[in-house]
C-alpha cells in the first residue's frame, strides 16, 4: 500500500499545479458544510466557521479497501471529492480509487470540471479518449488510446469522453488526481438513454440514424453510473 499512497501525493500535486477550474482561495481553508449554517457560501459550498474546524475535516479513511465490483460493467469508482472530504472544498484538487475485475470496465464518461491524471498500481489496462468536435465539418473526431502497465501514466484532458477497461485476467487497481474539488462525471450511456424524463426517442432515433425500435430497446435498459 506504500506504492498507493506515494502515488495519491503524486496525482495530488500534480493537480495542485495545474490550472484548476476551480478558482483560487481567499482564505487558507474553507470546510464544506452539508446545510446553510453559515452565510459564506464559497466554491458552492457554505464554509464552516474555521473556529469549529477540526482534523477530521480534513481526513478520509477507506481508499486501501477495493471496491466492490460485482456489478454489470465490473468496475467500482471510490471518489474522494468534496462530497466525502469537506475540507477539499475551494483547494482545488480531488482523488479517486478504481478498481477493475478482470475485463471491467469504466464506461465512456467525462469530467466536465477537471482534467484527470491516471496512475495504474496493478495490473493492465486499455484507456483512451476523444477529442471534441474538430473545426473542419470534413474531419474526424481523433482517438487517442494506450495500453498501460502497472506504474503507468495517463492524462485524459478536461472535459473530453474517456474510458478505461481492464485487458487482463486479473483484478486492476488505479489512482486518478483531479484538478478540481468536484470534477462531475457525466457517463455517456447512461446520460443519453437513462435520464429522467427520457430524451424524446425521435432526437435519438435521427441523431444516431437507427430505428425507433433501438432506442425504445436502449431506454429500456438499466444504465448505471459508475
Amino acid at each position: 500500500m506504500k506504492m498507493g499512497l506515494c502515488a495519491i501525493a503524486v496525482l495530488l500535486s500534480w493537480a495542485s499545479i495545474a490550472y484548476a477550474a476551480d478558482p483560487n482561495p481567499l482564505q487558507d481553508f474553507c470546510v464544506a458544510l452539508p446545510d446553510n449554517k453559515s452565510d459564506v457560501f464559497v466554491n458552492g459550498e457554505f464554509c464552516k466557521d474555521p473556529n469549529l474546524v477540526v482534523a477530521e475535516d480534513f481526513l478520509f479513511q477507506g481508499l486501501n479497501i477495493p471496491g466492490n465490483t460485482s456489478n454489470q460493467l465490473g468496475s467500482a469508482v471510490t471518489a474522494v471529492n468534496v462530497n466525502q472530504l469537506p475540507g477539499l472544498n475551494t483547494l482545488g484538487v480531488s482523488l479517486a480509487r478504481l478498481d477493475f475485475a478482470p475485463y471491467g470496465l469504466n464506461p465512456p464518461h467525462t469530467h466536465p470540471r477537471a482534467t484527470e491524471a491516471f496512475l495504474l498500481l496493478e495490473g493492465a489496462l486499455y484507456v483512451g479518449f476523444v477529442t471534441s468536435n474538430p473545426a473542419n465539418a470534413n474531419q474526424r473526431n481523433k482517438l487517442f488510446t494506450k495500453y498501460l502497465k502497472a506504474g503507468d501514466v495517463f492524462v485524459f484532458p478536461q472535459g473530453l469522453i474517456h474510458f478505461q477497461i481492464n485487458v487482463g485476467k486479473t483484478n486492476a487497481v488505479a489512482f486518478a488526481g483531479f484538478g478540481s474539488q468536484n470534477p462531475g462525471v457525466i457517463t455517456i450511456a447512461n446520460a443519453v438513454f437513462g435520464s429522467d424524463p427520457k430524451i424524446n426517442p425521435d432526437v435519438l432515433a435521427k441523431a444516431f440514424q437507427v430505428e425507433k425500435n433501438i432506442i425504445d430497446y436502449l431506454q429500456a435498459q438499466f444504465w448505471p453510473n459508475n
